[in-house]
């Protein structure tokens, strides 16, 4: 006689890698972030020699005028899927910024305007998502609470996991961990790794002091471009100049 199965055990999900979070994570000194976020993210990048500036698809969808500043809970979801999101309300502490990694997911929404309602209500920092949002009136109409995303969408998602939270993630082609700082303008997003927070801003001081004769002598018309034509001298080019 036979018999009829059910559901395969391949369909079933399974607590460990792929569906945990963490609840307690490092976060960089408080005054040290805010200290960050006193520069804009080219110099930030510069100082990191331009490898953890995120994707430019990533960008603020929500008021140009609006910056992004804090350590990073981060939150893999499963494609078309937001549960962990929704999770990350409860273990993100005030002034986080939610990072979402989609796994490369743009056709649901990971999130909308009754999220980010509730994120603000928590006293969080905002969303970066790799990824598709929704409801992008109602999370305007919020006025203060910024969000970058790859783009929008109506299509929401589904709430059944599985995903993690405070598990390393890849957002915008980089690998970000709990704790990591993110910083967001309007020339995009940069991350930097929570260990090195205090020690980039004592550079980006000392940088700033000493840029700002440059900056100032420039704005007079005062500047030369040899060092370019020493480069290109070293190089080899030939410059032609009696052609």
């Amino acid at each position: 006689m036979s018999t009829t199965v059910g559901k395969p055990k391949t369909a079933e999900m399974h607590p460990g890698p792929g569906f945990r979070m963490r609840f307690e994570i490092e976060r960089p000194d408080p005054a040290a972030v805010e200290a960050l976020g006193r520069f804009e993210t080219p110099a930030i990048s510069d100082l990191m020699n331009r490898l953890y500036t995120m994707d430019p698809g990533l960008r603020n969808v929500t008021d140009p005028s609006l910056r992004i500043l804090g350590p990073a809970c981060t939150v893999k979801v499963y494609p078309g899927d937001n549960l962990m999101v929704h999770k990350s309300l409860d273990i993100a502490r005030p002034g986080d910024v939610v990072v979402v990694d989609t796994c490369g997911s743009h056709h649901t929404a990971a999130l909308g305007d009754l999220v980010c309602t509730k994120a603000r209500h928590r006293g969080l920092a905002g969303f970066v998502v790799d990824g598709m949002i929704r409801d992008l009136p109602g999370i305007q109409r919020l006025a203060d609470f910024p969000v970058f995303a790859r783009g929008v969408t109506p299509i929401g998602p589904l709430h059944r996991g599985p995903g993690e939270i405070n598990y390393p993630v890849s957002v915008g082609g980089i690998v970000v961990h709990s704790g990591d700082v993110i910083v967001g303008d309007l020339n995009g997003v940069v991350v930097v790794p929570g260990d090195i927070v205090q020690e980039l801003v004592q550079r980006l001081e000392s940088r700033a002091a000493v840029e700002s004769d440059y900056t100032a002598a420039i704005a007079r018309g005062e500047f030369s471009n040899t060092w370019v034509d020493e480069i290109l001298d070293q190089a080899g080019v030939d410059l032609l100049r009696n052609a």
